[in-house]
């Protein structure tokens, strides 16, 4: 199977010719080189993939014949990555390993504590970056469901919206538990492991006192990374990992 790789929307599965969106037409022509009649591999950011061959290519159009297609299932745990937004690009890094080690979605916090500020505009503005962001790393990574990335929002907003789950706070508190003992006890108590869970990770400096109490009221269990201070995007690769050696 070809290893160039590119999103087409659901609703283009539909054509019988679709057409690959002005950038990847741009990517295919201008980068790739690529011709009518080679093969790449089209997915549809919900677990459908298929290899597909190009009709016709040029800067601003290329047009696809899509061949056997295939549906691929995400792990039957969906992770959620509330991330407290780092400075600088490092979010762009948390982005595109939460894509790879599995999260179902990214949800960008505002906290207390949080360099960075977003008014309404610049927050939609950072979502649609960061949600093209998680696109790409789906292409690079061969994962064909893209994980929603919310938009930026308060400990209170999210609080308000979380549905049920299991809800981990990665914590520097003496009263914090390694990831596995916690889903052990899950286990034993509810008798299989949980379906849901959501890992929050706290800014440069962790989260406040007034926001861990938020968490703690919302029945967040801490749970502890180790002996050594993570950085807030190594926090994130770890516990992302540890969750998926332990529940994929």
């Amino acid at each position: 199977m070809s290893s160039h790789r590119f999103y087409l929307a659901p609703d283009r599965w539909l054509h019988e010719r679709p057409e690959l969106e002005s950038a990847d037409a741009h990517h295919c022509c201008d980068v790739l080189r690529l011709g009518a009649g080679d093969s790449v591999v089209v997915f549809d950011g919900l677990g459908k993939v298929a290899e597909a061959e190009l009709l016709e290519v040029n800067r601003k159009h290329c047009t696809l014949r899509i061949g056997t297609q295939a549906v691929t299932t995400e792990p039957r745990c969906a992770i959620t990555l509330a991330q407290s937004v780092p400075k600088g690009k490092n979010m762009d890094l948390v982005l595109q390993k939460a894509v790879e080690l599995g999260a179902s979605s990214i949800v960008p916090l505002m906290t207390d504590r949080t360099v960075v500020r977003l008014d309404e505009a610049d927050a939609e503005r950072k979502r649609e970056r960061w949600q093209q962001i998680a696109m790409e790393s789906c292409k690079q990574c061969g994962r064909n469901t893209l994980p929603r990335v919310w938009q930026p929002c308060t400990v209170e907003q999210f609080l308000e919206t979380r549905t049920e789950g299991l809800l981990l706070l990665a914590s520097l508190q003496p009263d914090s538990k390694p990831i596995k003992e916690v889903l052990a006890v899950y286990r034993q108590a509810k008798g299989h492991l949980p379906d849901d869970v959501t890992v929050l990770i706290g800014p440069e400096g962790d989260f406040t006192p007034a926001e861990i109490a938020l968490f703690k009221a919302a029945d967040a269990v801490p749970v502890t990374l180790g002996p050594t201070i993570l950085r807030t995007e190594t926090a994130a690769i770890y516990c992302l990992s540890v969750l998926a050696h332990e529940l994929f």
